[in-house]
């Protein structure tokens, strides 16, 4: 098998300059252009521009580097981190092909790349160079199982089921959740809601290099399946089941782990129950991803993750008439005055599942846990393992939040993984720790 290309989605503009830093193949390679150009979208094509020269290229047009060790492209203004609290833009460069592709009123640029090539570039945007040789390769392994899985997942969507919906909403409940599933235009996004990939603008280093090498070719695998092996920052002491926060599916290697070496399901208390999750959120347990160790955490944060420091256990206060602004703002439904916030279900990590936010106007059950951690917060919460503090005096009301863990909690805890790794646990332990009844397997 051949290493695989993929379509990686930067971004979508009305008009998008860029620079072209060596020169490129146009149309049928019979035109070579470099330097600032720009892409526009009209009312019924793509117009491209290179110096003085314009061409009117129909839904899409294509750049193939003429050398492509050397050739790179600049895209400006790239968001990063969208929606998330350390939302900010970036000029990006890239290595591969660029691709503009016509959406409604904007265009999408799209890099296609070597899988390899692009995993080089996720490593190195997802964590720090200094991170354990071993924890990389794990890294490396569970990003090329997600992306060929998520490719997989695509084609079957487009020609198998027809029926496939992630929204589902009544008079008195909304139950959603995010996926990649709206990329239909390319295999995969570059930001958070699929993989942080920022192309060379963060240069690989020589050990993430030899971690991608080392490992090249090789995914997880279940029965056969390579497996859509999920991961986020912390868990908060306990993975979460993958239907919890997507479809309705189960996977038997994304289960509830406790996030601890030694006896790790004595760890774990039964956290559906309100009681239970009440004390864990509010304890201190002793997981793989609780660790100040600045070393550790440097491995997985970048600088601007690392303006978060409460991640494990955290703490958000809102007043009666704050919780209730932000509430119509983020979910576009006028509640009133909120009453209560009453958590409903909660999967086995402690993440909640479904809560209902009771309004003087209006009383709804939402979830799942992306659709709660967005409507409670003007970002995102850290994740929705949280329980809810009332407090009352002298007529003014706040809402205490207290939670643990940053992200879905499904799958590979990054900073866990990255303390096994300190502890010279092997990539192998690692990944069949966070992922079990997997096989590691070489694809090509």
């Amino acid at each position: 098998m051949d290493i695989p290309l993929i379509k990686v989605g930067i971004m979508a503009e009305r008009e998008i300059l860029f620079t072209l830093t060596g020169d490129y193949f146009f149309g049928e390679q019979s035109v070579i252009v470099t330097g600032l150009c720009k892409a526009i979208k009209t009312e019924s094509a793509i117009r491209f521009e290179a110096g003085t020269q314009s061409w009117i290229c129909g839904d899409s047009l294509k750049l193939i580097p003429v050398d492509p060790q050397t050739a790179t492209f600049i895209l400006p203004n790239v968001t990063i981190g969208l929606d998330f609290h350390w939302q900010r833009k970036e000029n990006q460069e890239f290595k591969g092909e660029l691709s503009f592709v016509s959406d409604g009123d904007k265009i999408h640029a799209v890099n296609i790349l070597s899988i390899e090539d692009y995993l080089l570039s996720v490593i190195s945007s997802e964590m720090s160079a200094t991170s354990s040789p071993e924890f990389l390769k794990a890294h490396a392994v569970i990003s090329r199982s997600w992306l060929l899985a998520q490719v997989q997942k695509n084609k079957f969507l487009q020609t198998g089921n027809k029926n496939y919906q992630t929204t589902f909403y009544t008079d008195d409940e909304l139950v959603r959740w995010y996926d990649r599933e709206d990329h239909l235009l390319f295999d995969v996004c570059a930001d958070d809601h699929c993989q942080r990939y920022q192309g060379v603008t963060r240069a690989a280093s020589p050990l993430i290099e030899d971690a991608v090498f080392q490992s090249s070719g090789e995914v997880l695998v279940f029965n056969g399946t390579i497996c859509d092996a999920r991961f986020s920052k912390c868990c908060g002491g306990v993975t979460e089941l993958f239907e919890n926060v997507w479809e309705p599916v189960n996977h038997p290697y994304l289960q509830c782990i406790a996030d601890k070496s030694e006896h790790p399901q004595k760890f774990i208390p039964d956290l559906t129950i309100e009681q239970n999750a009440g004390r864990w959120i509010l304890g201190n347990p002793g997981a793989n991803c609780n660790t100040t160790d600045k070393k550790v955490l440097k491995q997985v944060l970048n600088d601007y993750d690392q303006e978060t420091n409460d991640f494990f256990r955290w703490k958000v206060v809102y007043s009666q008439e704050e919780l209730g602004e932000l509430v119509k703002l983020r979910s576009g439904i006028d509640f009133g005055e909120i009453v209560e916030l009453i958590p409903l279900k909660r999967g086995p990590s402690g993440r909640l599942i479904q809560l209902k936010i009771v309004g003087t106007l209006r009383t709804m059950t939402i979830g799942k846990e992306l659709e709660i951690r967005k409507t409670l917060s003007k970002t995102h919460l850290y994740s929705s393992a949280f329980i809810i503090e009332k407090h009352e005096e002298a007529g003014n009301v706040k809402f205490i939040l207290h939670g643990a863990g940053w992200g879905h909690g499904v799958g590979l805890c990054q900073i866990g993984a990255a303390v096994m790794g300190e502890k010279g646990d092997s990539y192998a332990e690692i990944l069949f720790h966070y992922f079990p009844g997997a096989k590691i397997e070489k694809m090509y």
